[in-house]
Protein backbone atom coordinates (compact mmCIF):
# COMPACT_ATOMS: atom_id res chain seq x y z
CA UNK A 1 0.00 0.00 0.00
CA UNK A 2 1.47 3.50 -0.87
CA UNK A 3 3.02 5.49 2.15
CA UNK A 4 0.47 7.96 1.41
CA UNK A 5 -2.66 5.79 2.11
CA UNK A 6 -0.89 4.61 5.20
CA UNK A 7 0.06 8.06 6.63
CA UNK A 8 0.97 8.15 10.33
CA UNK A 9 0.87 3.96 10.60
CA UNK A 10 3.77 3.85 7.59
CA UNK A 11 5.84 6.07 9.42
CA UNK A 12 5.15 4.13 12.55
CA UNK A 13 6.48 0.60 11.51
CA UNK A 14 9.02 2.70 9.36
CA UNK A 15 10.39 3.65 12.74
CA UNK A 16 10.14 0.44 13.96
CA UNK A 17 11.80 -1.13 11.10
CA UNK A 18 14.36 0.86 11.69
CA UNK A 19 15.91 1.28 7.84
CA UNK A 20 19.16 3.13 7.33
CA UNK A 21 19.27 5.73 5.52
CA UNK A 22 19.36 4.87 1.57
CA UNK A 23 23.37 5.67 0.17
CA UNK A 24 24.59 8.83 -1.68
CA UNK A 25 24.18 12.64 -1.10
CA UNK A 26 22.33 13.34 -4.47
CA UNK A 27 20.39 10.25 -4.72
CA UNK A 28 18.69 11.24 -1.42
CA UNK A 29 18.26 14.44 -2.93
CA UNK A 30 16.41 13.41 -5.96
CA UNK A 31 14.20 11.09 -3.60
CA UNK A 32 12.80 13.67 -2.04
CA UNK A 33 12.23 15.97 -5.16
CA UNK A 34 10.76 13.84 -8.03
CA UNK A 35 9.35 16.29 -9.82
CA UNK A 36 12.22 18.75 -10.18
CA UNK A 37 14.17 15.48 -11.25
CA UNK A 38 12.01 14.82 -14.07
CA UNK A 39 11.60 18.72 -14.95
CA UNK A 40 15.08 18.67 -15.73
CA UNK A 41 15.15 15.51 -17.44
CA UNK A 42 12.31 16.85 -19.90
CA UNK A 43 14.45 19.98 -20.58
CA UNK A 44 17.78 17.67 -20.99
CA UNK A 45 15.86 16.05 -23.70
CA UNK A 46 14.60 18.53 -25.13
CA UNK A 47 18.12 20.26 -25.90
CA UNK A 48 20.16 17.36 -26.64
CA UNK A 49 16.98 16.56 -29.68
CA UNK A 50 16.95 19.94 -30.99
CA UNK A 51 20.65 20.99 -30.68
CA UNK A 52 21.68 19.02 -33.43
CA UNK A 53 19.21 19.83 -35.61
CA UNK A 54 20.48 23.25 -35.71
CA UNK A 55 23.82 22.10 -37.08
CA UNK A 56 21.70 20.26 -39.91
CA UNK A 57 21.75 22.74 -43.11
CA UNK A 58 18.23 22.87 -44.84
CA UNK A 59 19.90 21.62 -48.00
CA UNK A 60 20.53 18.29 -46.66
CA UNK A 61 16.80 18.43 -46.47
CA UNK A 62 14.21 17.02 -48.63
CA UNK A 63 11.18 19.31 -49.45
CA UNK A 64 8.91 16.66 -46.71
CA UNK A 65 12.36 17.20 -44.22
CA UNK A 66 12.17 20.60 -44.52
CA UNK A 67 8.58 20.53 -43.39
CA UNK A 68 8.90 18.24 -40.98
CA UNK A 69 11.70 20.29 -39.91
CA UNK A 70 9.60 23.29 -38.94
CA UNK A 71 7.58 21.01 -36.59
CA UNK A 72 10.56 19.51 -34.85
CA UNK A 73 10.53 21.63 -32.05
CA UNK A 74 6.52 21.14 -31.22
CA UNK A 75 7.02 17.45 -31.67
CA UNK A 76 10.15 17.07 -29.75
CA UNK A 77 8.31 19.73 -26.67
CA UNK A 78 5.66 17.75 -26.52
CA UNK A 79 7.03 14.12 -26.69
CA UNK A 80 9.68 15.06 -24.32
CA UNK A 81 7.17 16.35 -21.82
CA UNK A 82 5.48 12.65 -21.25
CA UNK A 83 8.37 12.35 -18.99
CA UNK A 84 6.67 14.19 -16.26
CA UNK A 85 4.32 10.98 -16.31
CA UNK A 86 7.57 8.52 -15.94
CA UNK A 87 6.43 7.37 -12.87
CA UNK A 88 2.70 7.19 -12.66
CA UNK A 89 2.17 6.31 -16.59
CA UNK A 90 5.76 4.70 -17.87
CA UNK A 91 4.02 3.44 -21.16
CA UNK A 92 3.53 7.27 -22.15
CA UNK A 93 7.23 8.52 -22.62
CA UNK A 94 7.86 4.72 -24.18
CA UNK A 95 5.38 5.52 -27.12
CA UNK A 96 6.12 8.92 -27.18
CA UNK A 97 10.22 8.26 -27.55
CA UNK A 98 9.06 6.02 -30.43
CA UNK A 99 6.78 7.85 -32.43
CA UNK A 100 9.91 10.57 -32.28
CA UNK A 101 12.16 8.54 -33.20
CA UNK A 102 10.36 8.09 -36.53
CA UNK A 103 9.58 11.25 -37.08
CA UNK A 104 13.48 12.16 -36.80
CA UNK A 105 14.47 9.52 -39.55
CA UNK A 106 12.02 11.01 -41.62
CA UNK A 107 13.46 14.94 -40.66
CA UNK A 108 16.84 13.38 -41.82
CA UNK A 109 17.84 14.47 -38.42
CA UNK A 110 21.25 12.40 -37.83
CA UNK A 111 21.16 10.37 -34.58
CA UNK A 112 18.60 9.42 -32.08
CA UNK A 113 16.38 11.32 -29.30
CA UNK A 114 17.71 10.39 -25.28
CA UNK A 115 13.89 10.23 -24.88
CA UNK A 116 14.19 6.40 -26.24
CA UNK A 117 17.30 5.79 -22.84
CA UNK A 118 15.03 7.62 -20.43
CA UNK A 119 11.91 6.32 -21.64
CA UNK A 120 13.70 2.74 -21.57
CA UNK A 121 14.66 3.19 -17.75
CA UNK A 122 11.47 4.41 -16.17
CA UNK A 123 10.02 1.40 -17.90
CA UNK A 124 11.57 -1.21 -16.21
CA UNK A 125 12.03 0.70 -13.08
CA UNK A 126 8.42 1.76 -12.32
CA UNK A 127 6.63 -0.82 -14.67
CA UNK A 128 8.21 -3.88 -15.60
CA UNK A 129 11.25 -5.30 -17.07
CA UNK A 130 9.61 -7.47 -19.70
CA UNK A 131 7.40 -4.57 -20.70
CA UNK A 132 11.08 -2.52 -21.33
CA UNK A 133 12.18 -4.87 -23.65
CA UNK A 134 8.56 -5.33 -25.59
CA UNK A 135 8.78 -1.37 -25.97
CA UNK A 136 12.55 -2.12 -27.10
CA UNK A 137 11.70 -4.49 -29.60
CA UNK A 138 8.38 -2.28 -30.66
CA UNK A 139 11.01 0.45 -31.71
CA UNK A 140 13.72 -1.41 -32.60
CA UNK A 141 11.05 -2.72 -35.48
CA UNK A 142 9.62 0.48 -36.12
CA UNK A 143 13.13 2.02 -36.94
CA UNK A 144 14.03 -0.15 -38.86
CA UNK A 145 10.86 -0.46 -41.13
CA UNK A 146 11.38 3.29 -41.03
CA UNK A 147 14.56 3.10 -42.46
CA UNK A 148 14.25 0.50 -44.47
CA UNK A 149 11.63 2.71 -46.11
CA UNK A 150 13.83 5.77 -46.66
CA UNK A 151 16.11 3.41 -48.37
CA UNK A 152 13.89 2.00 -50.84
CA UNK A 153 12.68 5.68 -51.53
CA UNK A 154 16.31 6.59 -52.24
CA UNK A 155 16.31 9.23 -49.65
CA UNK A 156 18.97 7.29 -47.03
CA UNK A 157 22.12 5.74 -48.35
CA UNK A 158 22.70 1.50 -47.02
CA UNK A 159 24.97 3.07 -44.28
CA UNK A 160 22.92 6.05 -43.17
CA UNK A 161 19.93 3.65 -42.69
CA UNK A 162 22.28 1.38 -40.71
CA UNK A 163 23.76 4.30 -38.32
CA UNK A 164 19.35 5.68 -38.10
CA UNK A 165 18.89 1.96 -36.52
CA UNK A 166 21.90 1.49 -34.51
CA UNK A 167 21.19 5.10 -32.82
CA UNK A 168 17.77 3.56 -31.70
CA UNK A 169 19.57 0.35 -30.52
CA UNK A 170 21.99 1.64 -28.72
CA UNK A 171 19.83 4.33 -26.76
CA UNK A 172 16.97 1.58 -26.06
CA UNK A 173 19.80 -0.99 -24.85
CA UNK A 174 21.79 0.98 -22.68
CA UNK A 175 18.39 2.48 -20.69
CA UNK A 176 16.82 -0.81 -20.79
CA UNK A 177 19.46 -2.67 -19.12
CA UNK A 178 20.20 -0.27 -16.37
CA UNK A 179 16.75 0.62 -16.10
CA UNK A 180 16.08 -3.46 -15.61
CA UNK A 181 18.94 -3.73 -13.13
CA UNK A 182 17.81 -0.81 -11.37
CA UNK A 183 14.43 -1.56 -11.29
CA UNK A 184 14.89 -5.49 -10.22
CA UNK A 185 17.04 -4.43 -7.49
CA UNK A 186 14.03 -2.06 -6.35
CA UNK A 187 11.54 -4.45 -6.71
CA UNK A 188 13.37 -6.70 -4.54
CA UNK A 189 14.33 -4.27 -1.73
CA UNK A 190 10.46 -2.88 -2.11
CA UNK A 191 9.66 -6.60 -1.67
CA UNK A 192 11.93 -7.42 1.22
CA UNK A 193 10.63 -4.07 3.20
CA UNK A 194 7.07 -4.82 2.63
CA UNK A 195 7.78 -8.38 4.31
CA UNK A 196 9.57 -7.01 7.16
CA UNK A 197 6.45 -4.46 7.83
CA UNK A 198 4.12 -7.72 7.33
CA UNK A 199 6.91 -9.35 10.12
CA UNK A 200 6.59 -6.36 12.43
CA UNK A 201 2.47 -5.96 12.39
CA UNK A 202 2.59 -9.85 13.29
CA UNK A 203 4.67 -9.69 16.14
CA UNK A 204 2.67 -6.91 17.57
CA UNK A 205 -0.49 -9.23 16.84
CA UNK A 206 1.09 -11.91 18.37
CA UNK A 207 2.02 -10.01 21.23
CA UNK A 208 -1.49 -8.34 21.92
CA UNK A 209 -3.07 -12.29 21.05
CA UNK A 210 -0.70 -14.04 24.56
CA UNK A 211 -1.26 -10.62 26.39
CA UNK A 212 -5.64 -11.25 26.30
CA UNK A 213 -4.83 -14.82 26.43
CA UNK A 214 -2.79 -14.22 29.69
CA UNK A 215 -5.10 -11.92 30.76
CA UNK A 216 -7.81 -14.16 30.32
CA UNK A 217 -5.83 -17.06 32.22
CA UNK A 218 -5.33 -14.65 35.03
CA UNK A 219 -8.96 -13.84 35.66
CA UNK A 220 -9.61 -17.54 35.88
CA UNK A 221 -7.04 -18.48 38.17
CA UNK A 222 -8.33 -15.03 40.12
CA UNK A 223 -12.02 -16.66 39.76
CA UNK A 224 -11.62 -20.17 41.17
CA UNK A 225 -9.24 -18.88 43.71
CA UNK A 226 -11.86 -16.17 44.99
CA UNK A 227 -14.71 -17.98 44.19
CA UNK A 228 -13.91 -21.92 45.75
CA UNK A 229 -12.49 -20.02 49.44
CA UNK A 230 -15.20 -17.30 49.63
CA UNK A 231 -18.03 -20.17 49.19
CA UNK A 232 -16.18 -22.49 51.60
CA UNK A 233 -15.70 -19.55 53.98
CA UNK A 234 -19.40 -18.69 53.91
CA UNK A 235 -20.06 -22.68 54.50
CA UNK A 236 -18.38 -22.72 57.58
CA UNK A 237 -18.97 -19.26 59.13
CA UNK A 238 -22.84 -20.31 58.50
CA UNK A 239 -22.07 -23.21 60.27
CA UNK A 240 -20.51 -21.73 63.00
CA UNK A 241 -23.27 -19.45 63.43
CA UNK A 242 -25.82 -21.92 63.33
CA UNK A 243 -24.42 -24.70 66.13
CA UNK A 244 -24.75 -24.04 69.69
CA UNK A 245 -21.41 -26.66 69.95
CA UNK A 246 -18.46 -23.96 70.92
CA UNK A 247 -16.38 -26.69 70.03
CA UNK A 248 -17.78 -27.34 66.51
CA UNK A 249 -18.42 -23.47 66.08
CA UNK A 250 -14.39 -22.97 66.80
CA UNK A 251 -13.35 -25.84 64.44
CA UNK A 252 -15.54 -24.17 61.76
CA UNK A 253 -14.18 -20.94 62.31
CA UNK A 254 -10.16 -22.43 62.57
CA UNK A 255 -11.22 -24.13 59.25
CA UNK A 256 -12.81 -21.15 57.71
CA UNK A 257 -9.78 -19.07 58.73
CA UNK A 258 -7.38 -21.68 56.91
CA UNK A 259 -9.12 -21.28 53.69
CA UNK A 260 -9.03 -17.60 53.65
CA UNK A 261 -5.35 -17.83 54.49
CA UNK A 262 -4.76 -20.04 51.81
CA UNK A 263 -6.75 -18.15 49.67
CA UNK A 264 -4.28 -15.39 50.12
CA UNK A 265 -1.16 -16.83 50.03
CA UNK A 266 -2.29 -17.79 46.70
CA UNK A 267 -3.84 -14.23 46.01
CA UNK A 268 0.10 -12.90 47.33
CA UNK A 269 2.05 -15.40 44.71
CA UNK A 270 0.18 -14.17 41.64
CA UNK A 271 -0.28 -10.70 42.55
CA UNK A 272 3.29 -10.80 43.38
CA UNK A 273 4.51 -12.43 40.47
CA UNK A 274 2.57 -9.62 38.25
CA UNK A 275 4.52 -6.62 39.95
CA UNK A 276 7.62 -8.38 39.31
CA UNK A 277 9.54 -6.51 36.37
CA UNK A 278 11.93 -9.00 35.88
CA UNK A 279 9.05 -11.98 35.29
CA UNK A 280 8.48 -13.54 32.10
CA UNK A 281 5.56 -12.64 30.12
CA UNK A 282 3.35 -15.99 30.78
CA UNK A 283 2.75 -16.70 34.29
CA UNK A 284 3.25 -20.08 35.73
CA UNK A 285 -0.12 -20.93 36.62
CA UNK A 286 -0.69 -21.18 40.69
CA UNK A 287 -1.53 -24.80 41.33
CA UNK A 288 -4.62 -25.66 42.75
CA UNK A 289 -6.08 -27.93 45.59
CA UNK A 290 -5.96 -31.48 44.76
CA UNK A 291 -9.34 -33.07 44.04
CA UNK A 292 -9.05 -34.38 46.90
CA UNK A 293 -8.46 -31.44 49.20
CA UNK A 294 -11.04 -29.52 47.24
CA UNK A 295 -13.67 -32.65 48.58
CA UNK A 296 -12.27 -32.41 52.38
CA UNK A 297 -12.85 -29.00 52.28
CA UNK A 298 -16.47 -29.21 51.38
CA UNK A 299 -17.15 -31.93 53.36
CA UNK A 300 -15.82 -30.14 56.54
CA UNK A 301 -18.63 -27.48 55.62
CA UNK A 302 -21.22 -30.57 56.04
CA UNK A 303 -21.61 -30.70 52.93
CA UNK A 304 -22.68 -34.13 51.92
CA UNK A 305 -19.90 -34.87 48.85
CA UNK A 306 -17.67 -37.65 47.91
CA UNK A 307 -14.96 -38.85 46.39
CA UNK A 308 -15.07 -42.01 44.30
CA UNK A 309 -11.69 -42.88 41.71
CA UNK A 310 -10.61 -45.81 40.06
CA UNK A 311 -7.63 -46.40 38.26
CA UNK A 312 -4.24 -45.01 37.91
CA UNK A 313 -3.98 -41.47 38.15
CA UNK A 314 -0.87 -40.50 35.92
CA UNK A 315 -1.54 -37.69 33.58
CA UNK A 316 0.87 -34.52 32.59
CA UNK A 317 0.77 -31.66 34.13
CA UNK A 318 -0.98 -29.43 32.34
CA UNK A 319 -4.35 -32.00 32.56
CA UNK A 320 -3.78 -32.27 36.41
CA UNK A 321 -4.28 -28.42 36.53
CA UNK A 322 -7.39 -28.23 34.43
CA UNK A 323 -8.82 -31.42 36.46
CA UNK A 324 -7.79 -29.84 39.70
CA UNK A 325 -9.67 -26.88 38.81
CA UNK A 326 -13.21 -28.49 37.15
CA UNK A 327 -13.34 -30.36 40.55
CA UNK A 328 -12.76 -27.04 42.13
CA UNK A 329 -15.40 -25.11 40.32
CA UNK A 330 -17.89 -27.91 40.16
CA UNK A 331 -17.89 -28.44 43.50
CA UNK A 332 -18.00 -24.94 44.20
CA UNK A 333 -20.70 -24.60 42.02
CA UNK A 334 -23.27 -27.45 43.59
CA UNK A 335 -22.35 -25.57 46.97
CA UNK A 336 -23.57 -22.52 45.88
CA UNK A 337 -26.28 -23.60 43.56
CA UNK A 338 -27.50 -26.74 45.87
CA UNK A 339 -27.35 -25.54 48.95
CA UNK A 340 -29.69 -27.92 50.60
CA UNK A 341 -28.30 -30.88 48.41
CA UNK A 342 -28.36 -34.71 49.87
CA UNK A 343 -25.99 -36.14 47.65
CA UNK A 344 -23.09 -35.03 45.93
CA UNK A 345 -20.83 -37.18 43.92
CA UNK A 346 -17.25 -36.64 41.82
CA UNK A 347 -16.12 -39.36 40.14
CA UNK A 348 -12.50 -39.75 38.54
CA UNK A 349 -11.94 -42.17 35.82
CA UNK A 350 -8.58 -42.54 34.74
CA UNK A 351 -8.01 -44.72 31.65
CA UNK A 352 -4.57 -45.20 29.34
CA UNK A 353 -5.61 -42.17 27.18
CA UNK A 354 -8.08 -40.23 28.79
CA UNK A 355 -9.66 -38.99 32.02
CA UNK A 356 -12.89 -38.54 32.78
CA UNK A 357 -14.13 -36.39 35.94
CA UNK A 358 -18.21 -36.04 36.58
CA UNK A 359 -19.66 -34.39 39.34
CA UNK A 360 -23.44 -34.99 40.28
CA UNK A 361 -25.44 -33.17 42.63
CA UNK A 362 -29.39 -33.00 43.46
CA UNK A 363 -30.81 -30.28 45.65
CA UNK A 364 -31.07 -27.95 42.31
CA UNK A 365 -34.26 -25.84 42.19
CA UNK A 366 -35.95 -23.26 39.97
CA UNK A 367 -34.78 -23.57 35.93
CA UNK A 368 -30.94 -23.19 35.76
CA UNK A 369 -29.08 -19.87 34.70
CA UNK A 370 -26.76 -18.87 31.56
CA UNK A 371 -23.30 -20.08 32.59
CA UNK A 372 -21.19 -17.64 34.11
CA UNK A 373 -17.69 -16.68 34.35
CA UNK A 374 -16.86 -19.75 36.19
CA UNK A 375 -18.65 -22.86 33.58
CA UNK A 376 -16.49 -19.96 30.81
CA UNK A 377 -13.37 -20.54 32.27
CA UNK A 378 -13.87 -24.63 32.52
CA UNK A 379 -14.92 -25.02 29.17
CA UNK A 380 -11.68 -22.81 28.24
CA UNK A 381 -9.50 -25.33 30.68
CA UNK A 382 -10.95 -28.34 28.65
CA UNK A 383 -10.05 -27.06 25.42
CA UNK A 384 -6.94 -25.97 26.15
CA UNK A 385 -5.57 -29.43 26.91
CA UNK A 386 -8.13 -30.37 24.19
CA UNK A 387 -10.61 -32.34 26.23
CA UNK A 388 -14.19 -31.75 26.38
CA UNK A 389 -16.73 -30.37 28.97
CA UNK A 390 -20.89 -30.00 29.52
CA UNK A 391 -22.72 -29.15 32.21
CA UNK A 392 -26.61 -29.74 32.25
CA UNK A 393 -29.54 -30.68 34.00
CA UNK A 394 -30.33 -34.93 34.68
CA UNK A 395 -33.05 -35.34 35.56
CA UNK A 396 -35.57 -33.91 38.78
CA UNK A 397 -33.21 -31.23 40.47
CA UNK A 398 -30.52 -33.27 39.48
CA UNK A 399 -26.70 -31.43 37.94
CA UNK A 400 -24.42 -33.09 35.78
CA UNK A 401 -21.05 -31.68 35.12
CA UNK A 402 -18.75 -33.91 33.04
CA UNK A 403 -15.41 -33.68 31.46
CA UNK A 404 -13.14 -35.48 29.59
CA UNK A 405 -9.65 -34.71 29.25
CA UNK A 406 -6.65 -36.74 27.34
CA UNK A 407 -4.11 -37.88 29.52
CA UNK A 408 -1.16 -36.05 27.45
CA UNK A 409 -2.80 -32.78 27.14
CA UNK A 410 -1.73 -30.61 24.72
CA UNK A 411 1.17 -31.46 22.16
Amino acid sequence: MPAKRRGTDTVREDEGLRLPRPPGVFRRFWARHPVLADVLLTLLCIVLTITPAARLDDADRGPVGLVLAALLPLCVVAASATLLWRRRKPWLPAIAAILLEVFLLFTALPGSSPLLLFAGYSLAVYRSTRAAWTAFGIGVAASASGAGLLLWAGVFTLQEAVNALLGTVVLGLIGTLIGANVGNRKRYLDAVIDRSRQLLVERDQQAQLAAAAERARIAREMHDIVSHSLTVVVALSEGAAATPDREQARAAATSAADTARSALTQMRAMLGVLRDDDAPLLLAPVSPASPQETVAAAQRTGYPVTLATTGQADVSSDVAHALGRIVQEGVTNAMRHAPTATAAAVRLEYAPATVVVEIVNDGVAGSPGEGGFGLRGLQERAAHVHGTLESRPDGAGRWILRAVLPTEGKT
